[in-house]
């Protein structure tokens, strides 16, 4: 072996490193970002109970994959948090999770969460109103329209 491919490879593999724990995260946070998009416009509708909520979430997140560097802490590693619908008809859902980033990377991955320990938060949340903002009126009104 020479000596440039002997500096060659750590190079390259801290390279690899450096683009793999990234899209990771983001992976996980997109499919959490959905997740949250749809369990919203889900209670705004949903007659059922919160634990029912908590399933369909769960169901969604099981794309992630349970891995230290997507997610830790399986199905109660996940904080779910659904509140509404309001007086006003909105709702917000957080949902967050934990990752633990390559002992390489920890430092930069630890600057885009909060992080506890060897573990980082990464945290989504999505608000979705019953009634969009255009629709004037009350429902009253609405009802005397038609009569």
């Amino acid at each position: 072996m020479s000596v440039e491919a002997a500096l060659l490879l750590p190079v390259a593999l801290a390279l690899i490193a450096l683009l793999v724990q990234p899209a990771c995260v983001l992976y996980t946070r997109s499919v959490m970002a959905a997740t949250a998009g749809e369990l919203a416009r889900l209670s705004l509708t949903l007659r059922g109970g919160e634990e029912e909520l908590r399933e369909f979430a769960l169901r969604r997140l099981r794309a992630v994959p349970d891995l230290s560097i997507f997610h830790e802490g399986g199905e109660r590693g996940w904080e779910i948090v659904c509140t509404g619908p309001d007086e006003q008809g909105a709702v917000c859902v957080s949902i967050e999770g934990r990752v633990r980033p390559l002992p390489l990377l920890g430092s930069l991955v630890a600057a885009l969460g909060t992080s506890e320990g060897s573990s980082v938060a990464v945290r989504v949340e999505a608000t979705c109103d019953i009634r969009a903002s255009w629709v004037g009126g009350s429902y009253e009104e609405w009802i005397g329209i038609w009569g």
